[in-house]
């Protein structure tokens, strides 16, 4: 059997902060009829690579192999990425892990919700804590790179996060310092 694989690079605009009430995240979400797509047990393998970050993300809802770029900064991020759908991740898996070393595993429980074009996520990650997430993307449509910013900033100010929540960087980053 041959497998083909399809990908395109698609644009986030994103943020990533603590969240110490994910109730009233979760409440806003509901009240405004954003689509629940149900809650992920995920494990995202990181591997060794020279540019980037590559991950493989294992769950029951997502189950993805992710390159994707972004500069580590608190403020809304853009990030290019390619994913591919993994039908053999555990297979693929192996294969990553001989060839490239594996870098870090995260694990976390994640509530997923759409408002159109932008993925909300509600994150418990072992180790870290609790965490909120918006990503505004144009997989879904042509959208513009100043319409996603538009949209990631309503979005925060619609759910009270402050500046000071903002996370810089990912979890596999925050994993790895705490581990020293």
């Amino acid at each position: 059997m041959v497998l083909y694989f399809w990908y395109m690079t698609h644009l986030n605009i994103e943020i990533k902060a603590k969240c110490s009430d994910p109730f009233s995240v979760r409440k806003y979400l509901k009240e405004n009829k954003a689509e629940f797509k149900g809650t992920d047990l995920q494990t995202d393998t990181y591997f060794n690579v020279l540019t980037g970050r590559l991950k493989l993300r294992e769950g029951n809802i997502e189950n993805n192999l992710i390159f994707y770029e972004r500069k580590d900064q608190t403020e809304a991020k853009e990030s290019n990425f390619q994913l591919v759908t993994v039908p053999d991740a555990s297979g693929l898996k192996e294969v990553l892990s001989k060839s490239l070393g594996v870098k870090i595993v995260v694990a976390k429980r994640r509530e997923i919700y759409f408002l159109k074009n932008v993925k909300f996520h509600i994150d418990e990650v072992e180790g870290l804590g609790t965490f909120a997430e918006i990503e505004a993307s144009n997989l879904y449509g042509d959208i513009s790179k100043e319409e996603l910013q538009s949209q990631c900033d309503f979005y925060m100010n619609e759910l009270g996060i402050k500046k000071e929540d903002l996370i810089a960087i990912s979890y596999s980053d925050m994993l790895m310092t705490n581990r020293g």
